[in-house]
């Protein structure tokens, strides 16, 4: 018989420790969050251009393209921008077709499309490192044939540093709201539970559109501003909290 209930209380054991954790209560904590933002002069634009040419053979619409392109790569060596900073973003071949005509019955079939052309698009992205240059980049282009334009992208060569500053102010700001939450709660901060971190950087991005246009308008190169990057980086923190 005592066997018997030994073996019994030994069963129930894991459900008394059970029922006794499930019963002890949670630890209180606090959860604070802030982004930390700074602002920084970008070092680096990527201008997108290229020719747009449309013939009704595809090698002639080839040729087209391709001798303005090489005038561009000869204006861009010019202004000493290495090869490697210079690539192809796209490039496509698009047929033109013949407009359907009017069907002269709903039973008639309808007829199959028919090329009469093909337009070809070779576009181009530039990293320019020396900013000075984008409006003489920009001009040359356009003077070597150049027909579309798409913007300029602004970027900083090396983010890590600003990434890095960024963070380090959220997380004061993170500390300073988390003593100011637990002083208006008259509770203390015991210990940080978690840390988790998230940041993005905000690339402003100058459209100049069709650039022609400016050119045309007022001549010479056409005023570029870089303004100012801006990072951001956020924090969030989970403190332990006791009575005060």
């Amino acid at each position: 018989m005592v066997i018997v209930v030994l073996i019994a209380l030994l069963t129930l054991w894991p459900v008394v420790a059970q029922a006794h954790d499930e019963s002890k209560p949670e630890m209180p904590t606090i959860t604070v969050s802030a982004t930390g933002s700074l602002t920084s002069a970008p070092d680096q634009a990527f201008a997108t251009f290229g020719m747009d040419t449309a013939a009704r053979s595809l090698a002639d619409a080839q040729r087209q393209n391709n001798a303005v392109m090489s005038k561009v790569m000869e204006r861009l060596r010019g202004l000493t921008i290495e090869k490697e900073r210079i690539q192809t973003s796209s490039f496509t071949v698009s047929p033109q077709y013949k407009p359907p005509p009017e069907r002269s019955s709903d039973d008639a079939p309808p007829a199959p499309p028919e090329i009469i052309g093909y337009v070809v698009r070779n576009t181009v992205t530039v990293d320019v490192r020396n900013l000075e240059q984008i409006g003489t980049v920009i001009e040359e282009v356009l003077a070597a044939g150049a027909n579309h334009f798409q913007g300029l992208h602004w970027a900083l060569r090396d983010e890590w540093p600003a990434r890095l500053d960024a963070l380090k102010r959220a997380a004061s700001l993170a500390r300073e709201k988390a003593a100011a939450l637990s002083e208006a709660l008259h509770v203390k901060l015991v210990r940080v539970l978690s840390v988790n971190e998230g940041g993005h950087m905000v690339r402003p991005t100058s459209h100049i559109g069709r650039a022609m246009m400016a050119m045309d308008a007022g001549g010479g190169e056409p005023p570029i501003s870089p303004g100012e990057m801006k990072v951001d980086a956020t924090v969030t923190l989970i403190y332990e909290i006791a009575p005060n």
